[in-house]
């Protein structure tokens, strides 16, 4: 189930996560990514926010460049393995997904924010490097703890992605 999306001004987020280069399916390197986020975090005495992927690059047919992590209240320096960045500040297309992380519902919804922001004549902020489409900030964050939450059905996930010129 998805909420309607909708556009929203967002402030800088600074996160910490591994970056890598997978292939679909992808799911099995999210929890050890996680994992080393968490405990990195941890031995620096900080906090996490919602976990996070960031996908910086999102064509299917290869592999995909994604940050997998957690956002964090201040920016840190990142290291052993573990780098920091931070979301750009700006207009979002955003769209609430409700339902199980596994499962093809969190890439229709992705489906769903695509064609509204078409329908809406939007624009994303990306780039074109080496003929490769780079997104500033495309996100899903995890907002359900599955620790916390037993019944997948009730997973919270919001997709934010960066829209260029504030529209």
């Amino acid at each position: 189930m998805n909420s309607n999306p909708i556009t929203e001004h967002r402030e800088a987020q600074p996160y910490a996560a591994v970056r890598m280069q997978v292939a679909i399916p992808f799911g099995k390197f999210l929890q050890p990514a996680w994992s080393k986020v968490h405990n990195w975090l941890t031995e620096q005495g900080l906090s996490h926010g919602p976990a996070i992927i960031r996908y910086l690059t999102t064509d299917m047919s290869t592999k995909l460049d994604i940050d997998v992590g957690f956002v964090i209240e201040r920016a840190i320096p990142g290291a052993d393995r573990v780098m920091t960045d931070v979301l750009p500040a700006g207009q979002y297309a955003t769209l609430r997904y409700t339902g199980a992380y596994k499962g093809k519902g969190i890439f229709k919804a992705s489906g769903t924010l695509i064609e509204w922001v078409k329908e809406n004549a939007a624009v994303w902020k990306i780039s074109t490097i080496d003929g490769v489409e780079w997104w500033d900030s495309r996100v899903e964050w995890f907002l359900s703890d599955p620790d916390t939450e037993p019944d997948p059905h009730n997973y919270q996930t919001k997709l934010t992605f960066l829209l260029a010129d504030g529209k």
